[in-house]
């Protein structure tokens, strides 16, 4: 079946916070209308700021677009796990989408995710975040491995469509019945606007969705790109010591809710084999004069340490104030609309019983969904299942 003739039904949610970031809100929703693959809908979750969604509102009944674009204020409490669940529960597509608000997406992003879902295992795909800096290009001193500070694809995941432990919330899309069988987005762990730069509550719920449902796959395809907006303040070695620092506080709340054993299983091949790599190139630069070699190097070490030190305090803090953190079913899903499902899927069904099929993985990654048996995606925001596919470097990455 011809996915393009035949495109499932997408909700894609954006998250919004700030007025600070209008003209971004407005470029990304843009983005999302244009796709070659048309949404069911966009759905602007706005976090507990009523001035930003009575005028989010206003813009789009002005333009005639409120069937198109929906605009709902967060129903639970501050911060970035609870206004996705929000979306997630409005949601009327099969599908569901999420974008950052101060993102871009190319015009087949959608078609890429909606190709992989032709196998009715595939319960999430995730896509490659390329960085945007407001400098026009990246810092000298600023290793491409620790491009997850900025919420981008880091060196590390391997190319193509490859299989991974977890997808990133800022360019990722799941099977609507995964938060039937998995919940929803835990709070207690990832972003609120007026807090530290926490993350990993992706992480956390695609752990949880494997555990629910072991046969569930999940990928990355570097072929479903969005451009994400890296303002000046990002670029400088503050954020990035106060990025890393919250990364170990956020893996330590991950390993408490899901175990350390998978909570840090990709992280450790990311530690010895990614970052050492990163180290020798970045001396070796050094050595032959070439610019910021000595200051990746420098980032890299000192980045490790100040995230090994976050885990070590978050995983005393968790234990000793008894952490616990909350999910929850995500709404009813009877009014889910299956648009049109490639072959294979059974549409918005009951707990995930899509994901179940028997038999071997294919491999290959064609068009009609298959699934690589093999791929290793090191790094915060990757997992693995098995060793990387024959001539796939693990040196170019694909998303966050």
């Amino acid at each position: 079946m011809n996915d393009r003739t035949t495109p499932p039904g997408f909700s894609v949610v954006i998250c919004a916070y700030t007025e600070d970031r209008w003209e971004d809100t407005l470029a990304a929703v843009a983005s999302v209308r244009n796709q070659s693959l048309p949404p069911l809908e966009i759905l602007l979750v706005v976090d507990h700021n009523e001035r930003l969604r009575s005028r989010l509102a206003g813009e789009y009944a002005r333009r005639r677009l409120t069937e198109e674009v929906r605009v709902l204020a967060n129903t639970g409490p501050r911060g970035l796990s609870a206004g996705r669940n929000t979306g997630i529960a409005a949601a009327l597509g099969t599908f569901v989408a999420f974008l950052d608000d101060d993102a871009v997406a190319e015009r087949d992003w959608l078609h890429h995710f909606a190709a992989a879902y032709a196998d009715p295992r595939v319960l999430a795909v995730g896509g490659r975040t390329l960085p945007a800096w407001a400098s026009g290009r990246r810092p000298a001193w600023f290793p491409e491995e620790f491009d997850w500070v900025v919420g981008c694809t880091y060196r590390g995941l391997p190319p193509g469509r490859v299989r991974v432990r977890n997808v990133l919330g800022g360019n990722a899309s799941f099977r609507r019945t995964a938060f039937d069988a998995a919940g929803g987005f835990a709070t207690g762990i990832g972003r609120d606007g007026d807090r530290r730069p926490l993350g990993g509550e992706e992480t956390e719920l695609c752990i949880r969705l494997a555990r629910a449902l072991p046969d569930a796959v999940l990928l990355i395809d570097d072929r479903a790109v969005i451009h994400h907006k890296v303002p000046a303040v990002r670029e400088r070695f503050g954020y990035f010591r106060t990025r890393v620092y919250a990364e170990g506080l956020s893996k330590a709340l991950v390993a408490r809710s899901v175990g350390a054993q998978k909570g840090l299983e990709s992280e450790r091949r990311y530690t010895t084999r990614v970052l050492p790599a990163g180290v020798l190139r970045g001396v070796r630069d050094a050595l032959y004069g070439r610019p910021g070699g000595a200051g990746r190097a420098g980032a890299i070490v000192t980045g490790v340490a100040l995230a090994a030190g976050g885990y070590v305090l978050g995983a005393l803090r968790a234990r000793r104030d008894a952490t616990a953190f909350a999910w929850g079913p995500i709404g009813a899903t009877t009014n889910a609309v299956a648009g049109t499902v490639p072959t294979g899927t059974a549409g918005a069904t009951a707990a995930g019983t899509e994901a179940t099929g028997a038999g071997a993985v294919p491999t290959g990654t064609s068009e009609a969904g298959a699934v690589p048996t093999e791929a290793t995606a090191t790094g915060p925001g990757a997992g693995t299942h098995g060793a990387r596919p024959a001539g796939a470097s693990t040196a170019e990455g694909a998303s966050r």
